[in-house]
């Protein structure tokens, strides 16, 4: 064969071989579609999400999603899973609501059984996570406790793991978040119980799941653009935001050659009972997300996504990340 002949052999293997490849790529894509995007990517319709000005329905700590107006969109009906966690065990703070609630919904559906604790005046949301769990034909565990607590905190994971028959997901989500006019204004006690929920239970809770956690192992910590953007009427809750993002970056270093990864995801505004019961002045949940560039508040089942990309296996290079979702604010660091 000369030169001229196998060039010319070659060209049209490739051109063969990349045609090949699109018209599999063109038959995947039309059996999803005939399928009724059963493989299809979340999608929520965000076009016809709430709008400032909000209603100022404020509640008691901590708050109920299923009392909000409007009610919170966690992805109920519209997150669509895919396999990508399958066969993984996971414990998630603060799952009955809110972020954690979507992250569970996505959790399960992407193949997890799943574990939530939240406080015991949750119960009535943490019920209804329970349900859509085990709708996915997943198991479901509930663990209502107060994670001010290291006694608890230590049962927590004893308890998620002993009945999951494993742990290898932590989502370390759950937080306390109280609006003061100035510094003045912080107790000792709410800065000790904001430190305590924010910052020392997830550090009580990593220690006692790293001694059941193996190779593969993730832990998604919740920080947010409070971390970097500080508003100062809730000084005491950015601190514990950035202590998170810190935390992240520190041990996703020293668990890296042990096969464990560390990421965090940073919410901007965020529509949850977070804000309703006391995380908010009224004045400014009537206005809650509207100075973002997206002129709103995000829903929740709107960065579930990015805690499954923090957990999902095939990012096993992505460690000591921050999974930003601030509706354009920017990553917080």
């Amino acid at each position: 064969m000369t030169d001229t002949s196998r060039r010319t052999f070659l060209a049209g293997a490739a051109l063969t071989a990349g045609a090949a490849v699109t018209f599999a790529a063109d038959t995947t894509a039309s059996a999803q579609s005939s399928s009724g995007g059963a493989a299809a990517p979340t999608a929520p319709n965000a076009a016809n999400y709430p709008k400032p000005p909000y209603p100022t329905d404020m509640q008691p700590w901590p708050g109920l999603a299923s009392q909000m107006n409007p009610r919170p969109d966690h992805g109920e009906t519209s997150y669509k899973g895919s396999g990508k966690l399958t066969g993984k065990k996971a414990l998630i703070t603060g799952g009955d609501s809110g972020i954690g609630r979507a992250a569970a919904i996505a959790y399960a559906r992407e193949g997890a059984d799943v574990a939530i604790n939240y406080l015991p005046a949750e119960e009535p949301d943490a019920k209804e996570v329970i349900a859509l769990i085990e709708a996915e034909g997943r198991k479901a565990v509930a663990i209502p406790g107060d994670l001010r607590s290291e006694e608890f905190c230590r049962s927590l994971i004893s308890q998620a793991a002993d009945q999951l028959g494993g742990l290898d997901i932590l989502v370390n989500n759950a937080a306390l978040q109280q609006t003061r006019p100035s510094i003045a204004d912080i107790s000792s006690e709410l800065f000790d119980d904001t430190m305590k929920t924010n910052v020392y239970a997830p550090f009580w809770l990593t220690k006692a799941a790293l001694e059941r956690m193996g190779t593969g192992a993730v832990i998604v910590n919740t920080s947010s653009e409070q971390a970097g953007n500080p508003s100062p009427e809730i000084v005491h809750y950015a601190m514990t935001r950035a202590a998170v993002l810190n935390f992240t970056k520190g041990l996703a270093k020293e668990l890296a050659p042990r096969g464990i990864r560390v990421n965090a995801v940073a919410p901007g505004p965020f529509w949850t009972p977070l804000q309703v019961s006391g995380g908010a002045t009224e004045e400014k949940l009537r206005t809650f997300g509207a100075d973002s560039p997206m002129g709103r508040a995000g829903q929740p089942a709107e960065i579930a996504g990015l805690y499954v990309a923090a957990a999902d296996p095939m990012l096993s290079y992505s460690t000591g990340q921050i999974f930003g979702s601030t509706g354009g604010n920017g990553q917080p660091a």
